[in-house]
């Protein structure tokens, strides 16, 4: 039912998989109520509004998620191996974005497939990242005044505390790119 399309979910509409970003239930004084969604194709990375009424059926994508362990990346793919049967997937370096900088040796991730074909990668919540460079912290900046900038060593800029310099190992979170503490 299009009354429970949540963020996040996966839908078959119009002969295509869809990922749900943002969705809102609105009730007007006249008509019946319906969801106003945007979603992404993951097929074609192309995004639409679409109003569904609340009592229109919606097909949910049919998702299985397999754990998988990196292992290596090439020119053009990331190749991960499952731990229990050490199977190889490879998957294409484009579908997975600015998130594959931060997969490293052994990084458990969570592979989604639809129709045997991985769809999506969720890689756990916070990994650890060695700083490559930042900048020196100014003399009377407070603690809690201003983050200074910072690069990872696998390139990803960030924002840091000021007491954080260059090779500290620090946690990040790969849902919002952003510093959460030092290791």
């Amino acid at each position: 039912m299009a009354n429970e399309i949540r963020v996040g979910m996966l839908l078959e509409y119009k002969d295509d998989l869809w990922e749900v970003l943002k969705t809102q239930h609105v009730k007007p004084g006249k008509g019946g109520a319906f969801a106003q969604v945007e979603m992404k194709s993951l097929n074609k990375n192309t995004k639409v509004n679409e109003r569904f009424r609340s009592s229109e059926t919606v097909e949910k994508a049919s998702v299985d998620d397999n754990k998988f362990n990196y292992s290596y990346e090439d020119e053009g793919n990331y190749y991960f191996i499952d731990p229990k049967t050490f199977e190889q997937i490879d998957i294409k370096k484009e579908f997975i974005g600015e998130k594959g900088k931060m997969l490293s040796e052994n990084l458990e991730v969570t592979v989604s497939f639809h129709n045997e074909v991985p769809i999506s990668i969720q890689l756990p919540n916070q990994v650890i990242c060695k700083i490559h460079t930042t900048d020196v912290a100014l003399k009377k900046q407070t603690v809690s005044s201003s983050y200074k900038p910072a690069t990872l060593i696998n390139g990803i800029k960030v924002q840091v505390p000021p007491f954080i310099e260059s090779g500290d190992e620090v946690v990040i979170d790969t849902r919002t790119i952003e510093y959460v503490k030092k290791v």
